[in-house]
């Protein structure tokens, strides 16, 4: 056990340096913001370094520091914006009676310690710096913070300080470095970098198309910028910028209307910006969309499916078998009503047709209906209507929306909510027929009534009671009619009204027409017929932005 012992420090040490400490204070390397007495009950309670801390975190995510999470003031207590007055660690100051060596913090969040880093992910993170030398040169990995099909993303800091980043407003948070009471002159702060390894089994031209439109949105604060590229024969390491951001699902459930209003603002500006150099992003979803509910700032990452839109689309001759036929100028037959005709006996059983193809790719539960329906025309439409999800699972509260485990049962869930006759009309415009024989799914649909949804969503959570009292939901309530499921507008009396319930009502009435103008953003986002649905520049112009359009300037308290 001791030769273990000795070799899980030895690797440790070479993936993350630290200076020789004493026998008594070398696990306490690197503490995050847990007291030091905590520390040392814990270390009373076991002195293996090893702790069984993979099994910690894989076996248990509802340990200590994700139910502290949920039980503190960021989820409960006045919602986001009280945490927002907590001290960062780098404004408290180091306890006397913590050891000597220095503790390695961010501006406004702890240091991960390697302890509390699975051994997996330390031996990950050795490997890749074996077999890429020149990466150690630059670069200090410091720990995973994702992983998909097609990469896998490093936090990691930049050694000699010298990565230069594409946005003032959105600097990487350094590494600050208590000094310690042995040395008076501060640490350098080198800035935090996210470090994304693309895996060699991904398409070389996948590859380039993702590297290269990075390159191209280059310039804008609302989409990750390319800092760095590293590569080692068939190897590929992109460097971006590491941001400060909140997990959605920590805050989606207690963000009040006016965060919501700025975090759909600073999306639909990333998208706008996107959009406008004739890009779809193809994947856009709260994890690909990195926010920060305390400073109001998005940031859009991930571009591995992004694409330009073809040009071919536009130009009537390159028209083929495989065009969707929602390019057509003949339009009258696939406008007739699916039970006028007898799409059974249309085709023969054996169909010869080639099948249609066209691009799929996207996160279930985010695509539109027109990449469900395999249409060949697909434009930047499509992130609207990733965007419109995301917006109703805000205001719902309920998240994830759509959670389908293939294509039909993704149609039968867009079907619940906008009912049979707008999905089959979209399945007409994109040459499909759709037939449904679920008559209980048709009955309780929703027919495209917003309102009614979201008072069916969230009475039925009210009726559970599984709504704290101090949420937020409380105040989307107020205004949802549970039988009528119409909005209720605030009303006072004429008559003998103080300054408070005038100022009460006042903050009613801007509730009730920020809701109002929320639910008119979403229907603009999710037209079945993509040439009907607004573009993210026509959403920006909608009177729910229109208190961010006066003060554009001015920082919105959440």
């Amino acid at each position: 056990m001791e030769g273990l012992v000795t070799t899980f420090k030895k690797l440790r040490e070479r993936v993350s340096p630290l200076k020789e400490v004493d026998e008594n204070a070398s696990n306490l390397a690197l503490l995050s913001t847990e007291s030091y007495s905590d520390h040392h009950i814990k270390k009373r309670q076991s002195s293996d370094p090893f702790d069984d801390r993979v099994s910690k975190r894989k076996s248990k995510p509802n340990s200590n520091k994700s139910s502290s999470l949920r039980d503190s003031r960021f989820i409960r207590d006045e919602n986001l914006k009280s945490l927002s007055r907590e001290k960062t660690p780098s404004e408290t100051k180091p306890d006397e009676e913590k050891p000597e060596e220095h503790v390695e913090t961010n501006v406004s969040e702890p240091a991960e310690d390697d302890e509390n880093i699975p051994l997996e992910v330390l031996e990950e993170m050795h490997k890749l710096e074996e077999s890429f030398p020149v990466l150690a040169e630059k670069y200090r990995l410091i720990d995973k913070i994702g992983e998909g099909t097609f990469s896998t993303v490093y936090k990691a800091e930049a050694v000699n300080g010298a990565v230069l980043l594409g946005s003032q407003m959105w600097k990487s948070p350094p590494l600050q470095k208590v000094p310690s009471k042995r040395s008076k002159k501060p640490k350098r702060k080198n800035p935090l970098v996210a470090l994304k390894q693309i895996y060699v089994t991904s398409s070389p031209n996948r590859i380039y198309n993702e590297l290269n439109l990075l390159y191209m949105l280059s310039g804008n604060s609302h989409v990750a910028p390319l800092l760095d590229i590293l590569r080692l024969q068939d190897q590929v390491l992109a460097i971006l910028p590491y941001y400060q951001h909140a997990d959605f699902r920590d805050f989606y459930r207690d963000i009040p209307i006016k965060g919501i209003k700025k975090y759909m603002w600073e999306l639909f500006q990333g998208l706008e910006f996107v959009h406008s150099k004739g890009i779809m992003h193809r994947d856009l979803k709260p994890t690909n969309f990195l926010y920060d509910p305390f400073k109001g700032k998005g940031v859009l990452v991930d571009f591995g499916l992004a694409e330009k839109m073809p040009s071919a689309y536009s130009s009537s001759n390159s028209r083929s078998a495989n065009t969707c036929p929602c390019l057509s100028e003949e339009k009258s037959l696939r406008r007739v009503s699916t039970k006028r005709l007898n799409i059974k006996a249309a085709y023969p059983k054996v169909d010869q047709r080639p099948p249609r193809r066209a691009n799929r790719a996207g996160t279930r539960g985010f695509r539109a209906p027109e990449v469900l329906l395999k249409c060949t025309n697909q434009s930047t439409k499509i992130d609207v209507w990733s965007a419109g999800v995301i917006g109703l699972s805000l205001i719902s509260r309920k998240f994830p929306l759509f959670n389908s485990p293939d294509d039909i049962d993704a149609l039968i869930e867009i079907l619940l909510i906008f009912g049979q006759d707008k999905l089959q009309k979209a399945a007409e415009l994109h040459g499909c027929g759709l037939e449904v024989n679920l008559q209980g799914a048709v009955a309780t649909s929703f027919n495209g009534n917003l309102v009614k949804f979201l008072s069916s969503v969230l009475h039925h959570e009210k009726e559970n009671e599984s709504i704290p009292t101090d949420s937020v939901i409380h105040d989307t309530l107020a205004y949802l009619d549970p039988r009528q499921h119409v909005l209720i507008k605030p009303t006072i009396e004429t008559s003998d009204v103080t300054d408070n319930q005038y100022e009460d009502y006042r903050k009613k009435l801007e509730g009730y027409t920020d809701l109002k103008h929320l639910l008119q953003l979403l229907y603009g986002c999710f037209s079945m017929d993509p040439s009907k649905r607004l573009s993210a520049s026509q959403l920006l112009k909608l009177p729910f932005f229109s208190e961010l359009k006066a003060h554009e300037d001015d920082e919105v308290v959440l």
